[in-house]
């Protein structure tokens, strides 16, 4: 119960969280008012990098969500000319990330990194398409184990984000619903992949690593 209410926080968060510790106890000293509205920061900044355990149905016939977030786009696109697969066509889902979202991101299926990918540019609104071509991201190519395919993740910062963070290497095996990285403050995050039935809609609200959004 203790760690549902108090998960832990991604180690990303740990320089932000003291900073606005000590910042509330400095201003704490002159004013109340604005001291107490930096603890509700402190308590957002807390919430924000929350790193809490998911549970993934451990069953590689599904595709598990790579992120918390609302589905923003669902639709069928050549794959990302930055891994040389423009001329395949894959089921595209977009996952939209909020500041309230939990931002650490996860591998949909267990299968081994091919290939990453990071590509720096703007920092447009995540929601809007053409931040996938134009925001700075992180590509991910993952060849599945059940059936050999390979599927591809995005990391793709948005407006607030400045930083995406990668925690796996390539050659890497996963096991669904691992950890790969986060993106710091509101972003998105695109999957591509074949012959899967999806099972998600637009508007719908998912959770990584355990919400189910395509299956053989």
């Amino acid at each position: 119960m203790f760690n549902t209410i108090f998960p832990k926080i991604h180690k990303e968060g740990y320089k932000f969280l003291a900073i606005s510790i000590l910042a509330t106890f400095i201003v704490l000293i002159f004013s109340k008012f604005f001291g107490f509205i930096l603890i509700l920061i402190t308590a957002w900044v807390y919430y924000f990098f929350r790193d809490p355990e998911r549970f993934a149905i451990n069953d590689d016939s599904f595709l598990v969500s790579p992120a918390d977030g609302l589905v923003t786009d669902i639709s069928e696109r050549a794959g990302p000319e930055e891994l040389r697969l423009e001329n395949t066509t894959y089921t595209k889902v977009s996952i939209f990330m909020n500041v309230f979202n939990c931002h650490v991101n996860r591998v949909p299926a267990s299968g081994k990194i091919e290939e990453i990918y990071y590509k720096p540019g703007k920092f447009l609104n995540a929601s809007l398409d053409k931040a996938s071509e134009e925001n700075e991201r992180n590509y991910f190519k993952v060849r599945l184990n059940k059936n050999n395919e390979e599927i591809v993740i995005v990391q793709i910062a948005g407006l607030i984000a400045r930083r995406i963070v990668c925690e796996v290497e390539q050659e890497q095996d996963l096991k669904q619903g691992d950890r790969i990285g986060m993106i710091r403050f509101g972003s998105r995050v695109d999957i591509y992949f074949k012959n899967k039935k999806v099972l998600v809609q637009k508007g719908q609200n998912l959770i990584a690593g355990e919400s189910l959004i395509a299956s053989e």
